[in-house]
């Protein structure tokens, strides 16, 4: 099927064109900004203007690329609480826009993929099979249909020429990472752009999200939280699994109530931290369109394509880290953190200016009841990225290890999350429950 099918596009010519204007755009603005600070305009007045065109460029650029674009602002998305409102809702916009916008595969193609993948017969497979598409998303999109006996499932079918089309947009975007920091203060986009296209590789291959989501849902089957579907079928481009009915996460963010909001952070954090022991595997891709609230109060999860195996649960060290910063045991924090690879041979940093740039991050499980909010990620966004202050001077000292990078990256996506919905609970006692470590 051709990038048009699909709403990608067409050739890496027009791509390159797109993604040219940025730097193009931006020495444009850098230009307007020295003349208007020539001409006594407040610095801060300057800055914010030459934001918010920048931002409205990238919105523009990633609502022609589509596939990539939307699978960099799916991943990016869950960062959005820590940048102000007036930058955050025309990208929340611009997201929306992407995800409803991009046009479904023609019907022949669907058809034909299903062929290929489950076999010239596979309609004997489905009682019902519904040819519009239920959801879009950058790899492929979902179809409702009712199986051979009778359970509604959700069919999940992979674009032709997905792999191509998305490692094409991203090679693109990486070139010109350092703009996002418009929106991002920060937030190194680049690494991430590098690690979205290694997650991509396995994402494209529906046999090993298949079998991540069996463990998810052995691991599940019959709990009084989390719920996720079965899967029935699977073929390297198609993934059968029971449909799971649900107020999606996304609604719950924008419309829901107290009660729906803090009992969604709870579930998340449950989620976050009891799934590396329970499913030896920890869900990598915590953005808002992966979750629903079944009956008001299980998790539905629903995606498994990025996921990272921990055999050994999460890592004994961050639990006790965690408590002994909590404790104020500075030299101890210190000591371990040399030890895992965090603090680089021969670099010298003061043990207790390491625990005050730790300290306001554990906010969250300090005491019994936490409430997240916008203002505080955007408060740790503003202290961490500002290059004047101590922790940002600190923290440019401080190493992350490849062992800790994903379960950091999910981390910190999984607090945007609960950021977005306000959520407040008791997160420490989840932590006590499921973190290794913490609980001593």
């Amino acid at each position: 099927m051709s990038d048009d099918a699909r709403g990608i596009p067409r050739g890496s010519i027009s791509r390159s064109a797109r993604l040219a204007s940025l730097p193009l755009g931006a020495a444009g603005r850098a230009t307007l900004g020295i003349g208007k600070r020539l001409s006594g305009q407040p610095a801060d007045a300057v800055t914010a203007e030459l934001q918010q065109r920048t931002a409205e460029q990238l919105f523009a650029v990633l609502g022609q690329l589509k596939g990539g674009a939307m699978k960099l602002g799916q991943t990016l998305s869950v960062f959005e609480a820590a940048v102000p409102e007036e930058m955050a809702a025309p990208y929340r916009e611009a997201l929306v826009k992407l995800q409803e916008e991009a046009p479904p595969m023609p019907v022949r193609t669907v058809h034909a993929v299903l062929a290929q993948q489950l076999g010239g017969t596979w309609r004997t497979r489905f009682r019902e099979f519904d040819d519009a598409p239920a959801a879009a998303a950058s790899i492929g999109q979902v179809h409702r249909a009712i199986w051979r006996d009778g359970r509604e499932v959700a069919v999940k079918i992979q674009y032709p020429g997905a792999a191509t089309a998305l490692m094409a947009d991203l090679n693109q975007l990486a070139r010109f990472a350092r703009l996002f920091a418009a929106l991002f203060p920060g937030l190194d986009v680049k690494p991430l752009i590098a690690e979205l296209k290694a997650r991509v590789v396995e994402e494209l291959d529906y046999g090993l999200e298949a079998d991540a989501q069996r463990q998810f849902s052995a691991a599940y089957a019959g709990d009084p939280e989390i719920v996720v579907p079965r899967v029935v079928a699977s073929a390297p481009k198609v993934i059968v699994s029971e449909w799971l009915e649900g107020l999606p996460l996304s609604r719950v963010i924008t419309e829901g109530t107290r009660e729906q909001r803090d009992r969604a952070g709870h579930l998340m954090a449950v989620l976050h931290f009891s799934a590396p022991w329970r499913a030896r595997l920890l869900h990598a891709d915590p953005h808002p369109g992966n979750f629903r609230l079944v009956d008001g109060d299980r998790l539905g999860v629903i995606d498994f394509g990025a996921t990272a195996r921990l055999p050994d649960g999460l890592p004994e060290p961050i639990g006790r880290l965690v408590r002994w910063a909590l404790e104020g045991r500075a030299e101890d924090v210190l000591t371990d953190l040399r030890a895992e690879g965090f603090i680089r041979p021969g670099v010298q940093v003061d043990a207790g200016g390491v625990l005050d740039y730790l300290r306001p991050m554990l906010e969250p499980i300090e005491r019994h009841g936490f409430r997240f909010t916008r203002a505080w990620m955007q408060e740790q966004a503003a202290r961490l990225a500002d290059p004047r202050s101590e922790a940002s001077r600190l923290g440019r000292q401080l190493n992350l290890p490849p062992a800790y990078l994903l379960i950091h990256r999910v981390t910190i996506g999984s607090i945007g999350v609960l950021c977005q919905l306000d959520a407040a609970a008791d997160y420490r006692s989840v932590c006590e429950e499921w973190l290794p470590g913490f609980a001593g």
